[in-house]
């Protein structure tokens, strides 16, 4: 009669070395369990991140463009023509333009008793009142500038810079030293991300600008909102409506850009990251490999008494292969729930929402079991071709 093993007691035979050396299957499975966390902690927190970067950038729009002003070819710094916003304005695809103007060697004090070497990071700023809806921006307190009040020393400050100056919110009474002159604090702008050099800056009024620190009239750098599907275009075309002599000495950007290549970045840094998962993968395998090795030595006697039973080679393979996949299945598992829980508890450190790819889990899993079978084919070959009167005799 030909000798069968039922798949119902294969598993009670796989985990004879399993429940009798717990402790060693343990470290065993860890190199498992470490890669596969590895793998897919990896996978969700870049998955987690980088939808919390593609809604912010979806929030934040990619319709706005900034120009600048570069330098010629003789590398000199060129300057913006006093008219620009004009010759922006009407080109197609344009929504919005405001013109903006970087003030030079006036700095912002809380108080007029700080030191003058003690001041520096901050800017000033002259620029139209519709700044704040082309930036899309937000008043964090009090109310953004005015034709009125762009003609007097009133000011609203960037997030940066007011917590340089420690306000937090404004009254009447608020007031900074900018230069030799006392400015109102009107309000407070929220962050803008798209926009981090008016974060950092105090806004005054074209007009005043002109009248207390000698503002020319030339701007340096324009904000600009554009139809979302001819942005591309628009940006093409944004150098020569700015200054048609010298359309090369303009800088077009898009600020959204700099968001959409930290995906790139993320992206090279999750391929090397997954390359050291992968590494731990393979060292656990080697530990389960080791340990099967070593369980085939250990027993040898039981090896033999079951082949003298009766047991045929194909089943004691079995045994120790299916033995060396739970192993791999157990520190799959563990691997999982370990970097399921790591990718939530980052997501929930960083507010982003957690998501772990399905694929990711899967993909762990199933090289989680082709590293266990890798593993067990030398022992389980080694096993299966002991004699049975050797295995006796040598025990």
């Amino acid at each position: 009669m030909r000798s069968q093993v039922r798949a119902a007691d294969l598993l009670p035979l796989a985990t004879v070395g399993i429940r009798s050396r717990p402790l060693r299957a343990a470290l065993s499975t860890l190199g498992i369990a470490i890669g596969i966390a590895a793998i897919v902690a990896v996978l969700g927190i870049t998955r987690s991140s980088q939808a919390d970067l593609l809604s912010r950038i979806d929030r934040l729009g990619t319709d706005l463009l900034t120009v600048a002003n570069g330098t010629r070819v003789g590398g000199d710094e060129a300057r913006l023509p006093e008219h620009a916003a004009v010759g922006v304005a009407r080109t197609p695809g344009v929504r919005k333009v405001t013109a903006t103007a970087g003030v030079p060697h006036v700095q912002v004090f809380r108080t007029d008793r700080i030191p003058a070497y003690r001041g520096g990071g901050i800017e000033v700023r002259a620029t139209e009142p519709a700044l704040l809806d082309t930036l899309d921006g937000q008043l964090a307190t009090g109310v953004f500038l005015n034709e009125a009040t762009g003609r007097y020393p009133v000011a609203v400050l960037g997030h940066d810079a007011a917590s340089a100056l420690g306000i937090i919110r404004v009254d009447p009474g608020t007031r900074i030293r900018v230069g030799e002159h006392w400015f109102t604090v009107a309000g407070v702008l929220r962050p803008l991300e798209l926009a981090p050099e008016v974060d950092r800056a105090v806004l005054i009024g074209l007009p005043v600008a002109a009248e207390y620190f000698a503002y020319d009239g030339h701007p340096t750098r324009l904000y600009v909102r554009t139809d979302t599907a001819r942005t591309a275009a628009v940006a093409g075309l944004l150098g020569r409506a700015t200054n048609p002599v010298e359309p090369s000495s303009v800088t077009v950007s898009r600020p959204s850009d700099a968001l959409a290549s930290r995906l790139i970045v993320a992206g090279s840094t999750t391929s090397l990251l997954l390359g050291l998962g992968a590494v731990a993968l393979l060292v656990g395998g080697v530990g389960i490999a080791n340990m099967m090795v070593i369980a085939v030595l250990e027993r040898r006697t039981e090896i033999g008494l079951r082949r003298a039973l009766g047991a045929a080679r194909r089943h004691i393979a079995a045994q120790f292969l299916t033995e060396s996949l739970l192993l791999s299945a157990l520190g799959g598992a563990a691997g999982t729930l370990l970097a399921t829980a790591i990718t939530y508890a980052v997501a929930a450190y960083r507010g982003w929402q957690p998501l772990i790819p399905a694929t990711g889990v899967w993909a762990g899993l199933a090289a989680a079991l082709v590293i266990g079978v890798a593993a067990g084919l030398y022992p389980a070959t080694r096993a299966a071709r002991l004699n049975p009167t050797d295995a006796l005799r040598t025990s």
